[in-house]
């Protein structure tokens, strides 16, 4: 016979519900805090969404890139100066919250540049790791 002893309701750690919208929320923050590091000409901040981790797998252009490092090092290559980063916007986001640890965001990036004003779409996973939510994987076209 197995017995389990139980605090009496009253002294149990109340869990928070499983609130979706809450959990979007969270997620739409991390963008927002991305563009708003991105258009201060901050790639670092940009990254800081990301997953810091070799787990972290980014594919643009029709190759597959795996790594926070490596994926910093093709945006440093990308757009290395303010010109080539422009204002970037996101648009037409659509956060699917899967589970109370995970989302998917499909959205369109736009940049505004001098010369030329590229677009083209992006779907991401999204996990909660500890207290934040970061990118742990990211499909860009263009």
């Amino acid at each position: 016979m197995l017995f389990v002893a139980c605090e009496p309701p009253e002294l149990q750690e109340q869990q928070p519900a499983f609130d979706p919208q809450v959990i979007a929320a969270a997620v739409l923050d991390v963008l927002d805090a991305q563009v708003e590091a991105w258009n201060d000409g901050d790639i670092e901040g940009f990254m800081a969404g990301y997953l810091r981790s070799e787990e972290l797998r980014f594919t643009s252009g029709g190759e597959v890139r795996r790594g926070w490092r490596h994926t910093l090092e093709r945006y440093r290559e990308t757009y290395p100066d303010r010109a080539a980063m422009g204002s970037l916007a996101f648009e037409d986001l659509d956060v699917r919250v899967l589970s109370e640890h995970a989302a998917m965001v499909f959205g369109r990036f736009r940049l505004t540049r001098e010369s030329d004003e590229p677009t083209g779409l992006f779907t991401l996973l999204v996990e909660r790791h500890g207290e934040q939510w970061l990118i742990v994987s990211d499909h860009t076209s263009s």
